[in-house]
């Protein structure tokens, strides 16, 4: 049988039959493309919005986070590795249909909760649960909030994104070289949020990262061209901690983190410091 190209992000996959693609996720099943990791979780957590980040979008509420397995990038940096680069049998794992964790959701009102925020590891390369579960929780009247590194085709996330009521994506760097050692793609990400912030309530988070990311050019253009969608669209610039394959790497200052934050709000309206 011949191979089937994956048209779900930039790294468009070719896979003969039972093979998976570089997300560890998606596979080819009888010819078709389909993701092995429908209703497989990995951690569930009921968190604060602000946790998402968030701070503009219900403060002050909860939100039922879930994750899965998989990623679609290879980040050197990645804090949720355990889950987000291995496949489904090298983690303990449940199986949760859509039904069943909208009612968990519906439980958890009287704790504050106001939907699900797919998050943890990067959600969309299974995008058809995540669609699944939203249409449940649009039509249950709660809301729905994706995090994301937005490198992702603009086709198959159409199928998703009247119903997510917000997006908290990675725009990790500002240039082509930074995304090709992660494995991404720089343009696809700018288009994915052009694409989201005509249909939802978007924030955007760029960790720094010493000698990688940090410059102050980098963050202006960053920021320019996140004004030149809306300048009121938050951003949050988030210090770095040593992890995964840079866990000797030291730490981003925390004044480098508050100046990078300065240059961003002669850009925008709203910028955050994180993990300061």
């Amino acid at each position: 049988m011949s191979k089937v190209e994956c048209n779900v992000c930039h790294h468009h996959c070719k896979l003969a039959e039972e093979q998976i693609g570089l997300c560890n996720v998606r596979i080819n099943k009888n010819g078709e493309i389909i993701a092995d990791n429908y209703g497989v979780i990995t951690s569930i957590a009921l968190d604060p919005i602000e946790k998402k980040p968030l701070r503009h979008f219900y403060p002050r509420s909860k939100i039922l986070s879930v994750g899965s397995f998989g990623c679609n990038l290879k980040c050197s940096f990645c804090q949720n590795f355990e889950i987000s680069t291995v496949g489904k049998n090298d983690i303990k794992t449940q199986h949760v249909y859509p039904e069943d964790l909208i009612q968990v959701a519906i439980d958890l009102k009287p704790r504050g909760n106001i939907g699900i925020a797919f998050t943890y590891n990067e959600p969309l390369v299974g995008y058809e649960y995540v669609r699944d579960c939203a249409k449940l929780v649009e039509k249950n009247g709660l809301k729905n909030v994706v995090v994301t590194n937005g490198c992702f085709c603009e086709e198959p996330m159409l199928e998703l994104l009247d119903y997510i009521n917000a997006f908290n994506i990675d725009l990790k760097g500002f240039t082509q070289g930074f995304y090709e050692e992660i494995g991404g793609d720089l343009e696809t990400v700018k288009k994915f949020i052009q694409l989201a912030s005509k249909k939802s309530h978007i924030e955007i988070t760029t960790l720094i990262i010493p000698d990688e990311n940090d410059t102050e050019r980098e963050i202006s253009e960053l920021s320019k061209f996140i004004s030149s969608i809306n300048k009121d669209i938050p951003l949050h610039i988030s210090r770095f901690f040593p992890c995964y394959k840079m866990n000797l790497k030291s730490p981003t200052e925390v004044r480098k983190v508050y100046e990078l934050a300065d240059i961003a709000r002669k850009q925008l309206n709203y910028v955050y410091e994180g993990n300061c």
